[in-house]
């Protein structure tokens, strides 16, 4: 049986990896993934990510976390906003700030996925994916 919502499942992932205070997480390798991951890395919430097989065979997305020290880590928190059941767009203008610019918002736009950031310097709306501070 498939997965509703993957994206969801991996930011599960990510947030409880990161509150144990893993090296590293393994989650369902997709396109959207991929694209949710090279935005993390750029913003510097992840150490990396590589596409990696498991024991079965089947690729799977591995991102690295990583932490300033032994007491705090970069992710504080990670939220999905636009779900299967409920769809959250935004219009270029509309675009909100998460925590007053201190956090990133990923949106799916039609030039990719990107931060609330280039989507508003590119002047382009979407559905926004997730909040990450």
């Amino acid at each position: 049986m498939g997965m509703t919502d993957p994206i969801a499942d991996m930011l599960t992932r990510l947030r409880n990896a990161n509150r144990v205070r893993f090296k590293s997480v393994d989650v369902i390798l997709s396109q959207v993934n991929l694209n949710i991951a090279k935005v993390l890395k750029k913003t510097g919430y992840i150490g990396g990510y590589d596409v990696k097989k498991n024991e079965r065979g089947c690729d799977v997305l591995r991102i690295y976390l990583k932490y300033p020290d032994t007491k705090s880590a970069i992710i504080t928190d990670i939220q999905r906003v636009s779900k299967p059941g409920r769809r959250v767009y935004v219009g270029s203008n509309d675009i909100p700030k998460v925590l007053n610019g201190y956090g990133v918002a990923v949106i799916s736009t039609s030039k990719g996925v990107i931060t609330d950031k280039e989507a508003r310097e590119l002047k382009v709306g979407g559905e926004i994916i997730c909040n990450v501070w």
